[in-house]
């Protein structure tokens, strides 16, 4: 039997900006040790609203002022970040 595959998501602290709701927008984070600044958020979605038996989970794809991508997940109902690099 095959093993479940392996969660490709590191624990991060993040750096928010907020309005009128928390973690609105991330502009920076610290992946492996180091901190990397937000140039643009590329994409942004969501999942999880429309099955109430689901979190609602909140994706965004990122470019660091350095030009790397990553994929940054906010799961709202553990307030928890998440990324992983991403491919261009």
């Amino acid at each position: 039997m095959d093993s479940p595959p392996e969660n490709p998501f590191s624990h991060i602290e993040v750096e928010c900006v907020s309005s009128y709701k928390a973690e609105e927008r991330p502009v920076a984070f610290i992946f492996e040790g180091r901190r990397r600044e937000i140039a643009e958020i590329t994409d942004r979605w969501y999942e999880g609203e429309i099955d109430p038996t689901r979190p609602i989970v909140n994706y965004y794809k990122v470019r660091t002022t350095e030009g790397d991508l990553f994929l940054l997940r906010y799961l709202s109902l553990f307030d928890d970040w998440s990324a992983m690099t991403a491919s261009p």
